[in-house]
């Protein structure tokens, strides 16, 4: 019999299995929706159905590089015990490489993973029955160039290319690129350090500024000073704000007796011509998501009196 494309969507929507796996059970029961559900069930198909619930907060940040363009992704898992597991990092590896290729989060979930018929999102809901746990691909991103280099850096790798903090950094110059590439690691490390809100200070949000303004104009006048010198101290904290928060007004990690822009303006000696940090991407695993705050102890007990 004909199977509809409604049909497939509806019993994907109700096990959470991939769309093939849909049609084939569907194909098998001849229709019966309710039927082609234990199919799935029966073949380890629809685990995902019960696992699509709990919270995916742990996983792994991947990272791959190209010709002066670099991508990085966060595939999501319920536990750090998976994110060591050989079958996810493969995973988040195959997904990095796709990203290189498409970018964007809904361009990558959409493309087909290597060596498969299946897109991103298919084979990771295709992972949940056998690797045994909620997974999912949550973001990707890409830095690409012109000339010069995009770098990348994994903080703590648990495999290559794989961990909980991963950053890119894109450089623009006409210079030597792998002596670019190189400063735009270090660059890198002081992005997964410091965590800058911005690239610069026109990169920031207006009302971060305008709330940090506020503070600052309020604190000044209970210091009781004429308006004036109020300006002044307030233009003073604003500046000392940006050197907290701004990457290129940060002090240098790696020499804290330089800027991040006085820095490179010292690697481009080493480059051989001017360069610019055009962009950098920083990835924390789990960031923004909420995670369930669980009391093991009265976990325990309600097992007990089960």
């Amino acid at each position: 019999m004909s199977i509809s494309a409604a049909q497939v969507k509806e019993l994907r929507d109700l096990t959470g299995a991939g769309m093939m796996d849909c049609k084939a059970a569907l194909a098998e029961t001849n229709g019966d929706m309710e039927a082609a559900v234990d199919w799935l069930r029966a073949k380890g198909i629809a685990k995902a159905d019960k696992k699509a619930g709990r919270v995916a907060a742990e996983g792994l940040i991947g990272v791959e590089a190209g010709v002066r363009e670099a991508a990085i992704v966060e595939v999501n898992s319920e536990t750090d015990f998976v994110a060591r597991n050989d079958a996810f990092q493969a995973i988040v590896a195959n997904v990095a490489k796709v990203a290189l290729a498409y970018g964007s989060t809904e361009a990558v979930a959409n493309a087909k993973y290597p060596g498969s018929d299946k897109t991103v999102t298919e084979t990771i809901k295709d992972a949940v029955g056998t690797i045994g746990e909620n997974l999912g691909f949550r973001r990707s991103e890409k830095l690409t160039v012109a000339q010069g280099a995009v770098a990348t850096y994994i903080h703590n790798a648990v495999a290559d290319n794989l961990g909980k903090l991963g950053v890119l950094v894109a450089i623009e110059t006409a210079g030597d690129a792998h002596k670019a590439s190189a400063f735009a690691r270090q660059v890198a490390m002081h992005v997964a350090a410091t965590n800058p809100l911005s690239l610069d200070v026109d990169a920031l949000d207006p009302a971060a500024v305008e709330r940090e303004k506020a503070i600052f104009s309020e604190q000044a006048r209970q210091s009781g000073k004429p308006e004036n010198i109020i300006e002044k101290m307030v233009e003073g904290r604003l500046r000392k704000f940006y050197e907290e928060v701004v990457l290129l007004k940060q002090a240098f990690v790696l020499n804290p007796d330089l800027t991040v822009e006085k820095a490179l303006k010292e690697a481009e000696k080493d480059i051989g011509a001017p360069a610019k940090i055009t962009a950098y991407l920083r990835f924390a695993l789990g960031e923004g998501i909420e995670k369930e705050e669980t009391d093991f102890a009265a976990e325990v007990a309600a097992a007990v009196k089960k």
